[in-house]
């Protein structure tokens, strides 16, 4: 991961435009490509940022300032202009261990991962907790038409549970015999913010409950 904290401005051009005037703040690169801005407030969501896979290059403009120009593959480009460039660091994270979930959490990922027709009639579990570079997917299925479909398993369904299906996607999708992968974000409530960004990243949000699960799982244990 490569920190810099820079007085810096930031323009982004994709899908709409965005400006970020002169200002001192955080910009981080992580190993996966993945580029944010962050200011000194906010919590953890940045200012703007670009998903991996991302390509970037950096220059120098006619004023001597360097430019970070970060691409991705559908044509969005984030421009970064370091004015005064105030740290630069590296820092080799290694692989991450994932998130260690909690008992209900880790429970509904079991009840989910025996019964795959409470999130969608046809599916069919190929693993559970499937290895990627940036941590496992909760659970890789297949659907009735044979297609690859990544499942992201919350308790309370928020944006970065989206960003973070978004990301294992990416990482899936560079697999020949995995893509094309559909991703579908499952919790027991989604957030309508989580629902609009999932829409808009082509992700499925399934609510399911969890004492109907439960429920299910004590029937199918009864001898009488």
């Amino acid at each position: 991961m490569r920190l810099v904290v820079a007085r810096c401005t930031v323009d982004y051009a994709g899908r709409l435009t965005a400006h970020l005037p002169l200002a001192p703040r955080l910009v981080m690169v992580k190993a996966d490509g993945c580029v944010a801005i962050h200011a000194d407030g906010g919590a953890y969501k940045p200012l703007n940022w670009m998903n991996a896979p991302n390509t970037v290059s950096e220059s120098v403009d006619d004023d001597g300032h360097e430019v970070w120009t970060v691409r991705s593959p559908k044509g969005e480009t984030l421009t970064i202009t370091l004015h005064e460039v105030m740290t630069d660091t590296h820092h080799d994270l290694g692989v991450d261990p994932g998130l260690w979930k909690d008992g209900v959490e880790a429970h509904l990922q079991e009840l989910l991962a025996s019964n795959c027709d409470a999130i969608a009639p046809g599916l069919q579990l190929v693993r559970r907790e499937y290895p990627t570079d940036i941590g496992p997917v909760d659970l890789l299925c297949r659907d009735a038409d044979g297609r690859a479909v990544a499942i992201e398993i919350k308790r309370r369904g928020e944006i970065d549970g989206v960003e973070q299906l978004t990301r294992y996607l990416s990482f899936l999708e560079r697999d020949p015999m995995l893509r094309p992968v559909r991703g579908v974000f499952v919790a027991q409530q989604i957030k309508p913010q989580a629902r609009v960004l999932a829409g808009q990243r082509e992700i499925d949000c399934v609510e399911v409950d969890y004492d109907a699960l439960r429920g299910a799982e004590s029937n199918e244990l009864r001898l009488f």
